[in-house]
């Protein structure tokens, strides 16, 4: 991930986490990241990642709204990022099965998203 999208993923991450989830917290959201990059230092390692269910293009993180129990698939890139294929082709399954996926450029649009919910 480049580094301004792991800043502003970090940061939406670090709101919601010690803003938005002590305003709503029973049940407390969950935001969590999906760490991708970390299996594929090495052939082996991509390969035994792979097995255990490491897919190309999942979104950079999920996250599980507490007030509508809803689950959002959501993916961080810069004013200029670009999707890859992968990544649109993961877009589009998780919304072939009714699940809502965002695409996340700046923390305005984080804080929309959450709180429009």
């Amino acid at each position: 991930m480049k580094n301004e999208e792991a800043i502003l993923q970090a940061q939406c991450v670090k709101w919601f986490t010690n803003n938005y989830c002590l305003k709503h917290h029973n049940p407390r959201g969950l935001i969590f990241s999906v760490p991708n990059e970390l299996g594929k230092t090495n052939a082996l390692q991509t390969m035994l990642a792979k097995a255990c269910g490491l897919l190309g293009g999942v979104s950079d993180t999920i996250l599980i709204l507490p007030r509508t129990s809803e689950l959002i698939f959501l993916e961080f890139k810069t004013k200029v990022g670009v999707q890859s294929a992968v990544q649109i082709e993961f877009e589009d399954r998780v919304k072939a099965h009714g699940f809502r996926y965002e695409l996340v450029r700046n923390f305005e649009t984080f804080k929309k998203i959450i709180e429009n919910d």
